[in-house]
């Protein structure tokens, strides 16, 4: 009706999913308020600035998988481009630094990048590439068609043969590092295409190699960069949600989510850390999920509707292996340094300890492996003239009763002499630590008190097979009604293109829940990615673009030449003995 009051939601948190999901709700009619402690919006997605005027990212420096945004800014009729975000790619992708001093540069260039693998593994190699980037390109759209474009409320959804028969290709079952082996031959290269798993904050070990979808997307669609840092692309969806009437409150932490009803067990707002209380018809909770089950939702001393589900939950969520931490520089260079390129991964001799040191010890390894992006380098407006801003990320455990917060003081002054150190003996720099005008720090115990992180996972929980689809926390809170989840913990999982995904499935749940329809493209509906929908349009899908599968592929020439093969047999020995002569046919050949 529309005099009908407008439904209310509070949104807990403006991160990338907290962002996202406010604005697509609003735009379904909901009247949004967004709370978020910190001064700032987007989260570990955000940026800052130091005195002398350079702009670091806080946490991801390269844009992937670039339809997952495009495709949400086409579901608020817009584009990136008409919001005024502006990507930059980056070229080559990255410049991957090795102990011997040799250098992998991996890029978008196919003749590129059959040099570099021909240097290595020979004129094979680059056949096992391509055949290796078959499969990651299977994985990739697979994946986006059955995980990333749909929610799992129930186990028994893993077993509907619409999704077991296309995941089965996704070798959620072999680890990437067993699954790689299979078309890199030397350990350089499978180096090269494993580590990337670090982006889900996992070691290749023990991630699903599913995740070859990470470098398959880099090499088929490429890396990019938003001009103005990564929070643009979150400060554009902000602008859109503020037009469609959202509102933002910083600096308000929430201390509690609040239920009532006749049970008790239903969220009717929220109680902030101020003392006062805001009432709405639904909250959905985009700080980390495992925090929130452990400090925000009631416990069982304090609640006895809600509780006896909840603090059991809690519990077992604090238990669930945990994604990586880092510590993470950011540097103000007196000087360009032009022998760093916009992404940089120096990785460690040792590889396979270095991991075991982050996942199993949850510690900085002794040898590290490392990132050092270099946003200046693809966007000027990053650093003042003839200066360079400089990021290194160091993988490294979380906190731990074996490490905490106390002992990583100690372990960021190893990490930082480690990474001049290694830096300069591959490079060839001399004095890097003279050049380092302005520091700061973000390591674990930081991102914990910033952000709320469990401790202080970067990532949130891992993404190992018992982590994810249906056994990852679910969307809609556990034990209490109109309470729902966006955000790294929660499905489809990790990752910021992921997260915006994940918004448009917990909306969708959210609008589903209270039988309205959604002002998009609905999941179910979802027919492929929107860059290539709308090059088919700009085509006009005549004749000439007509896409058809023709009749004489290799699979039905395999099967017609078998089927022949079989008739011929079948010929001869329906001819009998007397086609046969001594020990051939019976004839002049």
């Amino acid at each position: 009706m529309a005099n009908e009051k407008p439904r209310t939601a509070i949104v807990i948190g403006a991160g990338a999913g907290g962002i996202a999901i406010s604005a697509r709700l609003a735009k379904a009619g909901l009247k949004v308020t967004v709370l978020e402690k910190n001064d700032f919006t987007g989260g570990r997605c955000s940026i800052f600035r130091s005195k002398a005027g350079f702009r670091f990212d806080q946490g991801p420096s390269l844009l992937l998988l670039p339809n997952l945004f495009r495709e949400t800014f086409a579901d608020f009729g817009t584009t990136l481009e008409a919001e005024g975000v502006e990507l930059l790619q980056c070229f080559p992708n990255y410049d991957i630094w090795f102990s011997d001093g040799a250098v992998f540069r991996s890029s978008t260039d196919t003749a590129a990048m059959k040099r570099e693998i021909e240097k290595w593994e020979g004129p094979d190699g680059f056949q096992r590439y391509l055949n290796w980037l078959a499969e990651a390109h299977g994985h990739y759209e697979i994946s986006l068609q059955h995980v990333l474009h749909r929610n799992f409320t129930n186990h028994a959804q893993l077993a509907d043969p619409t999704f077991v028969a296309p995941t089965i290709a996704l070798h959620p079952l072999e680890s990437i590092w067993s699954r790689t082996t299979r078309y890199f031959w030397s350990d350089r290269l499978r180096r090269v295409f494993t580590f990337a798993t670090m982006y889900m904050g996992m070691s290749p070990y023990d991630a699903p190699s599913t995740y070859s979808l990470l470098q398959y997307t880099e090499l088929a669609e490429g890396i990019w960069y938003p001009k103005g840092g990564f929070q643009t692309i979150l400060a554009a969806i902000e602008r859109i949600g503020r037009r469609l009437g959202v509102q933002y409150r910083l600096n308000t932490p929430v201390a509690k989510v609040l239920t009532g009803g006749p049970d008790g067990k239903t969220a009717t707002g929220v109680l902030l850390e101020s003392g006062e209380k805001l009432e709405a018809d639904l909250v959905i909770v985009n700080a980390d999920l495992v925090y929130a089950y452990n400090n925000l939702f009631p416990q069982e001393s304090e609640n006895k509707s809600v509780g006896p589900t909840i603090t059991p939950y809690a519990k077992d969520l604090s238990k669930r292996e945990a994604s990586c931490s880092s510590i993470s520089f950011y540097w103000s260079f007196s000087k360009k340094i032009p022998e760093l390129g916009t992404h940089n991964i120096f990785l460690a001799d040792e590889y396979k300890e270095s991991f075991d040191a982050i996942f199993k010890r949850h510690t900085l390894p002794s040898d590290p492996s490392f990132y050092i992006n270099v946003p200046s380098r693809v966007d000027p407006t990053a650093a003042p003239p003839d200066k360079d801003a400089v990021i290194c990320l160091i993988p490294v455990g979380h906190l731990s009763a074996t490490h905490p917060a106390s002992s990583w003081p100690s372990l960021v002054a190893s990490a930082k002499k480690a990474v001049l150190a290694t830096v300069e003996k591959r490079t060839g720099l001399k004095n890097l630590e003279s050049l380092i005008m302005e520091e700061t720090i973000n390591s674990p115990p930081e991102w914990q008190a910033k952000f709320n992180l469990d401790r202080g996972a970067i990532l949130g929980l891992s993404h190992s097979f018992f982590n994810v689809l249906s056994f990852r926390p679910r969307t809609r809170a556990k034990g209490v009604r109109n309470a729902y989840f966006v955000g790294a913990s929660t499905h489809p999982g990790t990752g910021v293109p992921i997260v915006l995904a994940g918004a448009k499935i917990t909306a969708e749940q959210i609008l589903g829940d209270k039988k309205m329809e959604a002002p998009w493209v609905p999941l179910r509906e979802w027919k492929g990615d929107v860059q290539a929908k709308q090059g088919h349009e700009k085509r006009g899908g005549g004749r000439l673009d007509l896409v058809k599968r023709p009749l004489w592929t290799d699979d039905w020439n395999l099967f017609l030449w078998s089927v022949i093969g079989l008739l011929g047999v079948v010929v001869v020995f329906l001819a009998g003995p007397a086609a046969w002569g001594n020990g051939g046919f019976v004839g002049d050949w």
